[in-house]
């Protein structure tokens, strides 16, 4: 109990100054708003085929266009938004705030799970906003597929923000932290088909987009809003996202207790 106790302090603490100030929280949401305002146009006109692998015919349509590309907006949201997190436990620590929480009797790892829980949070709210953007400009999709694509993003936020956190705190230097992201973050969007669908490249870029587990995420995320979830691309998506959770909170919390010890 008082680990949750703990990490309830840390959230409320970190949302706090989230509220005070929320200028982080609004410049993640404009950059993939931005994209469904001038990238989600454009894939209204790519044949329906290109979209959902098929060989159908006839233009994808504003319902279907924006039902692939929602769902590889909402997978950037969380990877941006949970990989820079870790800027600010660098901001702390130079500040001595995490010195002086090491010198408190609040759980270690709570210091961490305080702040992931924000960051779930912000991202899910951020999430929300993103889809009702998205319907205002012609998506349609089940309300069961949304709430699934929340969780989607729930798992990624967990995954990502841990490991964040942990690395940030072991390089302890901005100047290091943000080319170590881009160089990490950037090819993983672009193998994982959240712009365009990989199956307009050649086989040999659609066998290095495999690399990626986000492009399995997505994948599910896009039958879920066609309205298709008991298939192997849903079954692919959802143990990957189990598992990269898994992982990274793993990772993240024994780097975060050892180097808070």
């Amino acid at each position: 109990m008082s680990f949750v106790r703990d990490t309830l302090i840390v959230f409320r603490r970190q949302l706090r100054l989230s509220l005070r100030n929320p200028a982080w929280v609004i410049i993640a949401l404009v950059q993939p708003i931005l994209y469904l305002v001038l990238f989600g146009p454009l894939l209204t006109k790519l044949p329906l085929g290109a979209l959902d692998g098929s060989t159908a015919a006839g233009s994808a349509g504003a319902a279907e266009g924006y039902r692939f590309f929602v769902p590889g907006l909402l997978i950037q949201l969380g990877l941006f938004g949970s990989t820079f997190v870790g800027f600010a436990i660098i901001s702390d620590w130079r500040a001595g705030v995490i010195e002086r929480f090491r010198v408190t009797p609040v759980s270690r790892l709570a210091i961490m799970s305080g702040r992931v829980l924000r960051d779930v949070l912000a991202l899910t709210v951020q999430a929300v906003i993103l889809v009702l953007a998205g319907v205002a400009f012609g998506l349609r999709a089940p309300v069961s597929a949304v709430f699934l694509s929340l969780g989607f993003i729930v798992l990624v936020a967990i995954g990502l923000a841990s490991v964040s956190y942990a690395v940030a705190l072991l390089i302890k230097s901005e100047d290091a932290f943000a080319p170590l992201l881009n160089s990490v973050v950037l090819p993983l969007v672009l193998l994982s088909g959240i712009m365009l669908p990989l199956t307009l490249g050649p086989g040999w870029l659609q066998g290095i987009g495999r690399i990626s587990p986000f492009r399995y995420i997505i994948d599910a995320m896009r039958e879920a809003f066609r309205g298709q979830y008991a298939n192997t691309i849903m079954l692919e998506g959802v143990l990957v996202a189990l598992g990269l959770a898994a992982v990274c909170l793993l990772l993240g919390s024994r780097v975060f207790v050892r180097e808070n010890a």
